[in-house]
């Protein structure tokens, strides 16, 4: 054998040696997936299994868009994001417009982290009769929570003057005093906004007093049948945020209050309005809560006009396969 000849295998050894040193997931592809979410305080867990790592230790190669909950089905239509995070009615909207969508997870519950806001000279929802009041467009959780909350004190959204804001103009709009808004529809972390303000106002009514705020996380259809794996793979980083959030608080509350401006206290005082699904609460909430809450929301969908027919079966809009 020449010379030049051995040094070619000589190079071909290393070559091979150094590729079996590689671990065999970082090999294969990692698959890409886009995910539309708001800043909602609730979806932070998904900005923390991207920048912890999470997501990429298990094999997928994640993009978070920012989009308006009002946007959000646009994207999936489009094909520009796959996955999405949302409330549990706004899915009833989606799938019965034609967007195809499947709920995998739940992955919080408002527990006082949602609410109408009011000027001080209000003192129930009941006042809110003839009042101008902000919130989301139709279709969307704060549009939604009004609707609910009106319609448990003997009101309905026509009793009301309606100004479409999203949930972060809307708080700062009230905190203001711009728009002549009397109320207005918001969320975490804008809520605090209003609640470090208090002669700008008060909350009145919350997801605390009524529980009706159940945020879960799905796909297309399509995708789920062609990457099962990524599907699974997608729950199981949810839960192991969780796992982080529970050992290691301050470095998650940090890496998740950068992602909304808030500082790690800012971040843990907002997030205590919430409560994350962990497995065990997520087969829970699909073992009847879930269905239960369907029934009830799709009615008052139909009932303020958002949607026009209701889901034959309710059940399909979503899949606890990869919970197991």
């Amino acid at each position: 054998m020449s010379k030049s000849i051995k040094s070619f295998v000589a190079a071909l050894a290393v070559l091979a040696g150094s590729t079996a040193l590689v671990p065999a997931q970082a090999q294969a592809q990692d698959t890409k997936v886009n995910i539309a979410i708001s800043g909602w305080t609730g979806f932070a867990p998904l900005t923390l299994a991207k920048e912890a790592g999470i997501f990429k230790k298990n094999g997928l190669d994640v993009s978070i868009k920012k989009i308006p909950q009002k946007d959000r089905h646009l994207a999936i239509a489009s094909g520009d994001v796959q996955c999405a995070a949302t409330t549990v009615e706004t899915w009833i909207v989606w799938n019965t417009n034609g967007i195809a969508t499947t709920q995998l997870f739940k992955m919080d519950q408002g527990m006082g982290s949602d609410g109408i806001v009011a000027r001080n000279t209000i003192n129930k929802v009941a006042d809110l009769k003839g009042k101008t009041v902000a919130a989301s467009a139709p279709g969307t959780n704060p549009h939604f929570t009004l609707a609910w909350i009106l319609k448990k004190n003997g009101l309905t959204l026509k009793d009301v003057n309606l100004v479409t804001l999203e949930p972060a103009p809307a708080a700062n709009a009230f905190v203001a005093g711009t728009g002549n808004l009397d109320a207005a529809v918001t969320y975490e972390p804008y809520l605090s906004l209003v609640r470090d303000k208090p002669e700008s106002g008060k909350l009145i009514a919350d997801s605390l007093q009524y529980p009706m705020v159940f945020d879960t996380f799905g796909c297309t259809p399509k995708f789920i049948k062609e990457n099962p794996k990524a599907a699974k793979a997608l729950t199981e980083s949810y839960f192991q945020a969780l796992e982080m959030i529970a050992k290691e608080p301050q470095k998650a509350f940090t890496i998740m209050g950068a992602d909304v401006k808030q500082t790690a206290e800012q971040f843990e005082k907002s997030q205590s309005k919430i409560k994350w699904a962990d497995r065990e609460a997520n087969k829970k909430f699909f073992n009847g809560e879930i269905q239960a809450f369907n029934k009830e929301a799709a009615e008052l969908l139909l009932e303020i006009g958002v949607i026009k027919t209701k889901p034959t079966n309710l059940d399909t809009l979503f899949d606890t396969t990869f919970l197991n």
